[in-house]
């Protein structure tokens, strides 16, 4: 797995926004990606030292659509997906996060 694949994207939220305060930062990555994988991608990427690691699986919500003419539902799926939270030395920043 490639250093692109392992992370998907930042996840830039409220809660997160205050994390960066103690220099965390958080990441949705591949399902499939283990710790050290990520550790290593985040150390290539952003040039920074990556103190810990942090994953979880977060599940998707269940959905239901009504069908017009008749009485049934279909239900469905979001995706799972993977969260991880990235400690980094004090001192380190992610400049992603910073010009947001």
């Amino acid at each position: 797995m490639t250093v692109d694949q392992v992370i998907v994207r930042p996840l830039i939220t409220e809660k997160n926004t205050d994390l960066m305060e103690q220099d965390q930062y958080t990441f949705e990555v591949a399902t499939v990606a283990n710790k050290i994988q990520i550790r290593e991608a985040v150390e290539k990427l952003f040039n920074v030292r990556v103190k810990a690691v942090n994953t979880m699986n977060v599940k998707g919500s269940r959905r239901s659509r009504a069908i017009r003419r008749g009485r049934s539902r279909i239900y469905g799926q979001e995706r799972t997906w993977k969260k991880a939270v990235i400690t980094l030395f004090p001192g380190q920043r992610i400049d992603v996060f910073e010009q947001v």
